[in-house]
């Protein structure tokens, strides 16, 4: 099929904060948000903000509104059905709920295994589970090819391996980990593997099935959307685990008992918003079939985007002396998103995101709460991080690098 090209014109009109003078490049810290989910939130707040499941018509409609924004969120992530989404605030917050709810289901001994290169979300619950007598083992990134061997994971796994938690893309590497193939030889171990994918979920289109993962989470903040994340759960586990909601609130009641005070009806029902982009934008492409396959269309859109863009700064970065990439050197495969880090090499980090924010440039510098990364990398200073999404454009990279330029000089 020969797809359109992406309209970016059209593609920028979707989020209004884009209309102003800052150029955003710092968009794994947190996404512009579309315009359609803004109002989605402003009109469920104005015209539905009851306590649901009373019988009378307007609690009805709003109980309507938030279960369609469920089965949105279920559709968006390719799960096999929407009692398996639990939704909340960040997912730091889920992955704690999850680790706490798995608390019950451990023995002492039993081992858990995390990565170095995770952001703590999905590190710190996890050690936590130490204080039930879990043994936490950690799979270190290789700090030659800064990539996490599948030979070092085979040495790890054992007869008490339980659980492995796992970032799908890190958020500064940019590499993207073979999650499914990771699974396959945790599940031949017996154990389960539970997948942040805060990092991947923006660049390419999360299939919880085809993860092979048991439990996947990510924040909407980062896919064009509000302050809110969601976590699927594979539904046999889910209902293996017990409720932290009130104590009348049995482990049969999906996913109700994992989202204690309910979800936050307003932010769901907004998150509509970013499903209906997604195929709106693969059906312009000329995208035919569900909406899960012009969903996917509007992504490879994205990543073909991202992928010139990054390699347009990549293709800079690697004819500074001196200056050490934090990741893959290019962008002409699929294993990174353009999430790039880097160290000058006569400059602090901060001295350049400093230059840069003279011009309206937004960029970060810092260790981006993948602090053991950063240290097992042996980088006090941290890293300066350049992150992209599909609605930047050639114009603003060009204008970053003449800045940089200026700052590496």
């Amino acid at each position: 099929m020969n797809l359109r090209a992406l309209n970016l014109q059209a593609i920028r009109a979707e989020f209004p904060a884009l209309a102003g003078e800052t150029v955003f490049l710092d968009n794994a810290g947190g996404s512009q948000v579309l315009r359609r989910v803004a109002d989605r939130v402003h009109e469920y707040l104005l015209t539905s903000s009851v306590q649901l499941g009373a019988s009378y018509a307007a609690s009805v409609a709003a109980g309507e509104k938030v279960l369609a924004a469920r089965r949105a969120v279920a559709e968006l992530v390719n799960a096999p059905q929407d009692d398996e989404v639990v939704m909340g605030g960040a997912t730091t917050a889920l992955v704690f709920v999850l680790t706490q709810a798995l608390k019950a289901t451990l023995q002492p001994g039993d081992e858990i295994i995390v990565t170095d290169t995770d952001h703590e979300a999905n590190i710190g619950g996890w050690m936590r589970l130490r204080e039930a007598g879990a043994v936490v083992r950690v799979w270190g990134v290789n700090p030659e090819s800064l990539a996490l061997e599948l030979t070092d994971l085979d040495a790890l796994l054992g007869p008490r391996t339980r659980w492995l938690a796992l970032t799908w893309a890190s958020n500064i590497l940019g590499t993207v980990n073979p999650v499914a193939e990771v699974a396959r030889r945790v599940h031949a171990a017996g154990g389960r593997v539970c997948v942040d994918a805060v990092a991947y979920a923006p660049h390419r289109l999360v299939d919880v099935q085809a993860s092979g993962a048991d439990v996947v989470v990510f924040s909407f903040y980062k896919v064009f959307g509000p302050h809110y994340a969601v976590m699927w759960v594979q539904r046999e586990l889910l209902l293996q685990l017990p409720s932290l909601n009130h104590h009348f609130i049995g482990p049969e009641v999906l996913p109700y008992k994992l989202q204690p005070g309910n979800v936050n009806y307003e932010l769901s029902y907004g998150c509509i918003g970013i499903r209906d982009y997604l195929v709106d934008t693969g059906t312009a492409l000329g995208a035919a079939g569900t909406p899960r396959q012009r969903m996917q269309a509007a992504f490879d859109a994205f990543e073909a985007h991202e992928n010139a863009l990054a390699e347009r700064l990549l293709s800079y970065l690697r004819g500074q002396p001196g200056l050490r990439l934090i990741g893959r050197p290019r962008a002409d495969d699929a294993q990174r998103v353009p999430t790039i880090s880097f160290v000058p090499a006569r400059v602090a980090p901060e001295a350049v995101v400093r230059h840069l924010d003279r011009f309206g440039i937004g960029i970060r510098w810092g260790d981006f709460y993948a602090r053991r990364l950063i240290e097992r990398l042996g980088l006090p200073d941290g890293v300066v991080r350049v992150s992209m999404a599909h609605y930047n454009t050639a114009a603003e990279i060009d204008r970053l690098v003449v800045h940089l330029d200026e700052a590496l000089s």
